[in-house]
């Protein structure tokens, strides 16, 4: 006997994990079902025109599962799908064997692991098995004649959900998918390694100052990229207030993310330079004593705020395409053209 899953992705996060676990969830499954039972996983990649507001009647009418030959489909999403205030971790038609797993209601934490729980937990109602994942006990639970659905408990659910908004947008890409403000943080702090007033700043400045450098310079090119590249949402409505407070805040944190790995991989390059480019007798002569690695760290410390501060005005140079392409994932990138239109 055999039953098939299919498995039912949005580009990117969700995609890559509908893949790892289309050769990973059969021994799962298999542990709640009849021992005699054959899995056969498939994972199929889709752009569907849906919308968080979106019921779950609409997403079935989207996704369409009818139309597929699989007796089960689990479609993932990076939606943030909600009921009220709370995160919709999983929506279940038990009749129409269809399960919608949000991925961005996982949090940040795990998230191979709580999706792949809550997979086998959307299988588990539609098969009706009595077994469920540890943390698919954790969600609350509500059902009714036509659907059963997961919902995050209270406690600092919509910090998951913000944290999971943020996963999905992969903000550790940023750097890469920036190319011109990469090469304009690395040549200002390419030039700035050749000035001497530079290296007698970061031998005077304290932790303190230079930290306080780095932190403006960070706020600064978030800052700059928010507003030069339109990111900043405004609510035309009350309604949509809260909804907006929290692509903001998403936005933010994603930025930040990325500007931090941006600014730690020019601190690393910009050491490097250093190292290979200034003799230490030569820093040495104009700093009044002998130079050893320290001297270096706080060299590349300062020039890499002094970096990321060229790097700002080089985000500029950038298309909002591109800058949105860097900092958001599938479903926000489609979000965005949709309200363009």
């Amino acid at each position: 006997m055999s039953t098939s899953l299919l498995l039912v992705s949005d580009p990117g996060v969700p995609a890559a994990l509908a893949q790892d676990l289309s050769s990973s969830l059969r021994e799962t499954l298999a542990d709640i079902s009849a021992s005699d039972r054959e899995w056969l996983i498939s994972a199929q990649e889709g752009t569907y025109r849906l919308t968080e507001q979106a019921t779950f009647a609409e997403v079935m009418q989207g996704v369409d599962p009818a139309n597929q030959p699989q007796d089960i489909v689990v479609y993932l999403t990076d939606l943030p799908r909600r009921d009220g205030t709370l995160p919709v971790v999983a929506d279940i038609s038990v009749p129409g064997r269809f399960g919608v797993v949000s991925v961005a209601c996982m949090g940040g934490l795990f998230i191979r692991r709580r999706v792949r729980d809550t997979v086998t937990g959307v299988v588990a109602e539609i098969e009706d098995q009595p077994d469920r994942p540890a943390h698919v006990g954790r969600l609350r639970r509500t059902e009714d004649e036509h659907s059963v659905r997961y919902t995050a408990p209270p406690p600092f659910a919509r910090l998951r959900l913000l944290i999971g908004m943020v996963y999905a947008n992969r903000p550790w890409r940023l750097a890469a998918g920036l190319s011109r403000v990469m090469m304009a943080t690395f040549a200002t702090g390419a030039v700035s390694l050749a000035y001497p007033t530079i290296w007698q700043l970061s031998a005077t400045m304290g932790p303190w100052r230079q930290s306080a450098t780095t932190f403006l310079a960070t706020a600064a090119m978030v800052g700059w990229l928010i507003v030069n590249h339109e990111l900043w949402e405004r609510p035309r409505g009350r309604i949509e207030r809260e909804r907006a407070a929290l692509y903001n805040a998403s936005t933010v944190i994603t930025l930040t993310i990325g500007v931090v790995v941006l600014h730690l991989s020019s601190f690393v390059l910009l050491l490097l330079t250093a190292w290979w480019t200034l003799p230490p007798t030569l820093l040495g002569q104009n700093l009044g004593h002998a130079v050893g690695p320290s001297d270096y760290l706080r060299l590349a410390w300062l020039v890499a705020a002094v970096a990321t501060l060229g790097g700002a005005l080089g985000s500029g140079l950038e298309d909002d395409n591109a800058v949105k392409q860097a900092a958001y994932g599938a479903r926000q990138q489609q979000r965005f053209r949709s309200e363009r239109v």
